[in-house]
């Protein structure tokens, strides 16, 4: 059983390390590139935003993986350049990371680690990009009700992603 801990903004000094150390137990992310170099940068910036949120598993005491991300800024949401239909609401919570250490994969902390995150949200949609050369992965985002809107590059030395969004179907209703 994996324990499920929140965090948030104020939270960022006492997880950044985890969040770091399970980053650099991934093997995909690890090809030498400068963009996945930069991936404290992409923590803090995501951890700077006040509403942020993350949701770290453990084994006990061991990290497995983490999910986080924060609400889109009304009007200036980034995945609006794609051709998916305008919804009722404007708001999007980006989900900006989830990894999982190979230990744990294929044993449903990944969809755990989502769902955890993205429960009680009060956003009405929720958005992620998939690297394109990863289908896999997005067929996983898929099965969880996501759509894939577009895709986009957003730096110049970034992969190609499949912009993905999913209805908060359970907000949305109430």
């Amino acid at each position: 059983m994996i324990d499920l801990r929140h965090y948030g903004h104020d939270d960022l000094s006492q997880i950044r390390q985890v969040l770091l150390d399970v980053h650099a137990d991934i093997p995909e992310y690890h090809v030498g590139s400068e963009f996945d170099e930069r991936f404290p940068w992409f923590v803090d910036h995501w951890g700077g935003q006040p509403e942020y949120r993350c949701v770290i598993g453990y084994d006990e005491t061991e990290p497995v993986g983490f999910v986080y991300g924060a609400p889109a800024t009304k009007g200036r949401e980034w995945w609006r350049d794609t051709p998916y239909p305008e919804p009722k609401s404007s708001l999007t919570f980006a989900v900006s990371e989830l990894m999982v250490r190979p230990k744990w994969r294929k044993s449903g902390v990944a969809e755990e680690l989502h769902r955890a995150l993205l429960e009680g949200r009060p956003e009405d949609l929720a958005v992620l990009l998939v690297d394109v050369t990863h289908p896999k992965v997005q067929e996983r985002y898929e099965s969880w009700g996501y759509k894939k809107a577009g895709e986009r590059q957003p730096f110049a030395d970034s992969p190609v992603y499949a912009v993905l969004v999913k209805e908060l179907f359970e907000r949305a209703a109430s």
